[in-house]
């Protein structure tokens, strides 16, 4: 694959692109006027490294986009594309700053009396501090008074540490967070860290080249930045819609918004701004019921009362509404009118998935029926660069009915592998597989190409002519992609297909998040990698006890599961283990082994020393290179 300017694309795909240009309002620049004003200034240096020199960012690397739009890409997400690419520090209002284009989010400053008030500090410590530096450069160096996270994804968090200090928190900084953020920030980045780090590395496509054969985008931003990831946790909760915060003399008022694009999630307004902050829950595209690299299934249909809750509460005072992502919205009634039109876009695929659902249809046959209005259709907002509505149809299908469709012959399928052996011999062979795909090729049925060929490949993943016709077939299918997403997963498969499994973009489980979960936590992340099979006939009884935070729990392993309570056990445990948290974070973190903290009396034993050693044996390490186009 070519991420340069001369990629091969077919002649179907090129006609679908060039009659989509003829069918949406091109001639429109109001985004790009918006996307511009208020513009202050860029970085000097568009590279941001973070340790040894790694690049975590190029601000410039998007720069082909000022071109016009090639055959290669769909020219409504190549429109987005150079909204997003935008980069600097703009005024949103006075005294709200947003730095927009340093990583996928944005970082909202808003001034307050003495310094200033960080909102969702990007995903990575390098562009936070980066993102920081530029508006000192321009606005002064003003002191970080406070931190505030709208919701539970890493893109808003992940750089705390960049914009503040173990010294600022200890000094009593405020760290504003939605109820339930913590639970949540864990859950997608440790539970299921692994899996769905995998995953984003093919939907977010940031080991891609970027230009017109390769990455773009993602329609919500451009990618993900590669730097580290932390995690400060919160001190103060917003738990319930109508509480007020004041920091630094500026003053917030809340509205909770959970089970929507997070499972904890806030709105807030600042009345002397007349500015809505309105997170991740109206932005300039339509977002994902259900995101490609994985997430709990969101719910359209609360995500729609929220938004028109927000216009209840707010639309009546607010004269500019911001994103976390994307660029912001000015004056009353396009504010609302912008609102509205995002609200009845969910309410419309979450009503009309149920309507036909009711009738029998699956969420397949759903995805294929389903249009928006051309009341939405048309809106540059609604289109989906970053959801789409064939996904997040089915996942409205699957909130309600699961991954079952009712039909008995999908109650026990073959996995992959063996069901992919079955078709090749249903079709004659190789052979005859590859003749038939390459005639659907040829008439631009590039989605049967990969759902054929990709039998073949799971059977025989050693046959090069399967792995080059099916790379071909979702490069045509990446070219024509409206959606950023969609366009990041089909070029990843090709270029896995040819080269091999490439691995995970970004780390997972970062050290930060081991140091700052409680303990309950912690043994939460252990029990999912306890290796079951393998403790199955096993029974450990450890007394821990926390020298440093006074703790003490029980851990059981029995049966392959791993439970823990709170406290002293109650009868003779195999072992107690006495040791520091910090010592503990070490050694999960791979910074440390147990000899090495016990020779620095960090660690002490009683009873059978061999049984946590015995546990620490079970666990099974995540593997950040699991396939994902081929067995």
């Amino acid at each position: 694959m070519d991420g340069g300017p001369s990629p091969q694309v077919e002649p179907p795909v090129a006609a679908a692109n060039a009659a989509l240009r003829m069918r949406l309002p091109f001639a429109d620049a109001q985004d790009f006027d918006d996307a511009r004003r208020g513009f202050v200034g860029s970085l000097s240096d568009p590279v941001i490294r973070g340790t040894g020199g790694r690049v975590v960012w190029d601000a410039d690397a998007y720069g082909f986009l000022d071109a016009e739009c090639p055959q290669s890409v769909n020219p409504s997400l190549w429109r987005q594309g150079r909204l997003n690419a935008l980069h600097g520090l703009f005024e949103v209002t006075e005294g709200i700053y947003q730095v927009r284009g340093l990583d996928l989010s944005n970082m909202t400053l808003v001034e307050g009396e003495r310094g200033v008030l960080v909102i969702d500090p990007l995903i990575s410590a390098e562009t936070a501090a980066a993102a920081l530096r530029l508006y000192r450069e321009h606005r002064g160096a003003r002191p970080v008074t406070g931190l505030l996270y709208t919701h539970s994804h890493v893109d808003h968090f992940g750089g705390a540490r960049g914009v503040v200090s173990d010294e600022d928190l200890a000094a009593g900084l405020p760290v504003i967070a939605p109820e339930g953020f913590l639970e949540h920030a864990v859950s997608e980045n440790v539970y299921a860290g692994g899996a769905m780090s995998r995953r984003a590395t093919y939907m977010y496509g940031a080991l891609l080249p970027k230009g017109p054969g390769g990455q773009v985008g993602t329609g919500l931003g451009q990618t993900v930045s590669l730097g580290t990831v932390t995690l400060v946790p919160p001190t103060v909760d917003v738990t319930w819609t109508g509480q007020e915060e004041t920091v630094d003399g500026i003053r917030m008022s809340f509205q909770l918004t959970p089970g929507t694009e997070a499972p904890a999630e806030m709105n807030f307004h600042f009345p002397r701004h007349g500015a809505l902050c309105i997170a991740e829950n109206a932005t300039h595209n339509l977002h994902n019921v259900l995101t490609l690299r994985g997430a709990l299934v969101r719910d359209p249909r609360v995500w729609a009362r929220y938004l028109d809750e927000a216009i209840q509460l707010f639309g009546r005072e607010t004269d500019v509404l911001f994103a976390q992502h994307h660029w912001p919205c000015w004056g009353r009634d396009r504010v609302v009118d912008f609102l509205a039109r995002q609200r009845d876009l969910y309410a419309y695929i979450h009503d009309q998935t149920l309507r036909l659902m009711n009738k029998g249809l699956v969420g397949s046959e759903i995805a294929e029926q389903l249009e928006l209005p051309p009341s939405l259709e048309r809106e540059w907002h609604c289109r989906g660069y970053y959801g789409s509505l064939s996904h997040n149809v089915k996942a409205v299908y699957q909130r309600y009915m699961g991954w079952f469709d009712g039909n008995p012959a999908h109650l026990w399928p073959y996995p992959p592998v063996a069901a992919a052996e079955r078709y090749v011999a249903l079709a004659g062979g190789a052979d005859a597989l590859l003749a038939n795909a390459r005639e659907a090729y040829g008439r631009g049925d590039y989605r049967w190409v990969v759902e054929v060929v990709n039998h073949l490949v799971f059977a025989d993943p050693g046959n090069a002519a399967a792995r080059e016709l099916e790379a071909r077939a979702l490069e045509q299918l990446a070219f024509g992609a409206e959606n950023g997403t969609w366009r990041n997963f089909f070029l990843m498969g090709a270029l896995e297909l040819r080269e091999g499994v490439r691995g995970t973009a970004t780390t997972t489980a970062p050290r930060d998040f081991i140091r700052n979960l409680t303990v309950d936590q912690l043994f939460d992340a252990l029990a999912v990698r306890i290796d079951g099979p393998r403790a199955g006939d096993r029974r450990i009884r450890l007394h821990w006890r926390f020298t440093d935070t006074g703790e003490d729990h029980e851990l059981t392993l029995e049966c392959g599961v791993l439970t823990h309570r709170r406290g002293a056990p109650a009868g003779e445990p195999d072992a107690t283990v006495s040791i520091e948290r910090t010592a503990l974070n070490e050694v999960l973190g791979g910074d440390a082994s147990l000899e090495d903290i016990g020779a620095s009396a960090r660690l002490a034993i009683e009873g059978d020393g061999a049984r946590l050693a015995e546990l620490l044996g079970l666990l099974d390490a995540p593997d950040p290179r699991f396939p994902i186009v081929t067995p």
